[in-house]
């Protein structure tokens, strides 16, 4: 017997309603506070962040048909609660060039922020895949930034994702020779690396 699942449509803007709406303090603000040495995020409210993210992620996943799953937590480069999926017959939940995976941690993310009261970053990755891309982003970022500056002229990167554009900005953040900047509208919204 199947169950039935009711869906209900969640636009991008009521996320960013409930977030501007809350009492609870913003990303921007905690990172600020944080910063400043006034506030910081406590063990107990990563904890708390985590918990949330885990449930929400294993709510969602048991309608998948995966089997056992490991969720590992871990705290990435920048920050960010790294929850990892590890199990059998994965693939499901990568999607067709990662595209379930970039809908599930939108999922993730937006019930997080919703129950927690403030934006904390949360990436979800299945086996390593999200790492592995990171990778191959880098390099393509670093190759970018090295045509850029031998040939004295911009170079344009396929469309990508807010956080695969993300990754591209940070590699290169560092590099003296470029700078990036992200053009176009929605699914064409790419980075261009210009040689400085």
């Amino acid at each position: 017997m199947e169950e039935e699942l009711e869906v209900t449509p969640v636009e991008e803007t009521e996320v960013v309603e409930a977030d501007t709406a809350s009492d609870a303090p913003s990303e921007a603000a905690v990172s600020a506070a944080a910063a400043d040495g006034e506030q910081e995020i406590t063990d107990e409210m990563l904890d708390n962040i985590a918990d949330t993210a885990i449930a929400a992620l294993q709510d969602i996943l048991k309608y998948f048909n995966v089997g056992e799953v490991t969720i590992d937590e871990y705290e990435g480069d920048e920050g960010e609660l790294i929850l990892d999926i590890t199990g059998d017959d994965l693939a499901v939940l990568i999607g067709r060039h990662g595209k379930t995976l970039d809908a599930l941690q939108f999922l993730v993310s937006a019930i997080t922020v919703r129950t927690i009261g403030f934006r904390y970053p949360v990436v979800i990755d299945v086996e390593g895949y999200k790492s592995r891309q990171r990778q191959k982003l880098e390099s393509i970022a670093r190759t970018s930034a090295n045509r850029a500056a031998s040939q004295h002229r911009s170079i344009k990167l396929r469309p990508m994702t807010p956080y695969e554009r993300r990754i591209v900005h940070i590699a290169l953040r560092d590099d003296d020779r470029v700078e990036t900047a992200s053009e176009g509208e929605g699914s064409a919204r790419h980075v261009v690396v210009i040689p400085l």
